[in-house]
């Protein structure tokens, strides 16, 4: 990785550990023979988002019009500006740019496993929110990246005309956080302040926080009550709920260890 993709990471959040965790993740879980249709289908997202960002500048640009004389043929008949843009292309563009946010800014279209990997990139998401050490900044973004889950996810569905598209990851992005909302606050309130993101991937915590980390992909994958039935929910409260839930389940369990190892103890 160059000194310039390092660079990118670090903008999100992402340190050389959360790097390396990644990394181990993605290992574990794929092993390295899929890293190429890994990097393929990330390649493809941020193909599609280039593609669109071009068409978005483009049609910002002033449009010339011509004069009326110009814009008639022999017959005095009008004939259509080809400059200005139809309206179902501004559609297209939309549509195009709400697919590359609910699809992970990409990650969603890797081939295999796409909601482990937005699990992944939750992780990232998990340290910017921790990084500029506020409670109530984290709690509020927290909230609000789950009411973008819900629109974004249910504007997918009504384009890619399909209930819970397998591609969309925003849900499980919004939900890892949540995954981690017991911890964090347990720390705040005993300490009076913001754990740092390090702490979560420090030599001594690592291993606990890749345990919440699969914990949320076994609960989202075998759904217990009441995490399917909320798919049922409509439009994208239906793929963002399941999700939540999910991570208030690995709440429970990470509280329980808690409790019986005796952390909880004043």
């Amino acid at each position: 990785m160059n000194l310039e993709s390092v660079q990118q990471f670090a903008v999100l959040g992402l340190g050389v550990g959360e790097l390396i965790l990644i990394a181990v993740v993605a290992l574990v879980l794929f092993g390295a023979n899929k890293i190429p249709p890994f990097m393929r289908g990330l390649k493809q997202g941020v193909d599609e988002f280039k593609h669109a960002s071009e068409n978005l500048q483009d049609s910002s640009k002033p449009k010339i019009y011509r004069p009326v004389g110009e814009a008639l043929t022999t017959n005095n008949q009008t004939v259509e500006d080809t400059s200005l843009p139809a309206p179902e292309e501004e559609d297209n563009l939309g549509n195009a740019m709400t697919l590359w946010i609910a699809q992970g800014f990409g990650i969603g279209r890797i081939p295999f496993a796409p909601g482990t990997f937005g699990s992944v990139l939750g992780l990232g998401w998990f340290a910017l929110l921790l990084w500029p050490g506020d409670f109530g900044f984290y709690c509020a973004n927290v909230a609000a990246s789950i009411a973008a889950s819900v629109w974004f996810c249910g504007r997918a569905e009504i384009i890619l005309k399909r209930t819970d598209p397998p591609s969309v990851v925003l849900d499980e992005i919004s939900a890892i956080p949540v995954c981690f909302a017991g911890w964090v606050a347990f720390l705040f309130f005993k300490t009076g302040r913001m754990p740092a993101p390090e702490y979560f991937f420090s030599s001594e915590n690592w291993l606990w926080t890749l345990g919440v980390f699969v914990l949320f992909r076994v609960f989202d994958i075998a759904k217990p009550w009441p995490v399917r039935q909320s798919q049922r929910l409509p439009g994208g409260w239906g793929v963002t709920v399941d999700d939540i839930l999910a991570a208030l389940y690995v709440n429970l369990v990470v509280g329980a260890v808690a409790l019986a190892r005796g952390w909880l103890a004043a």
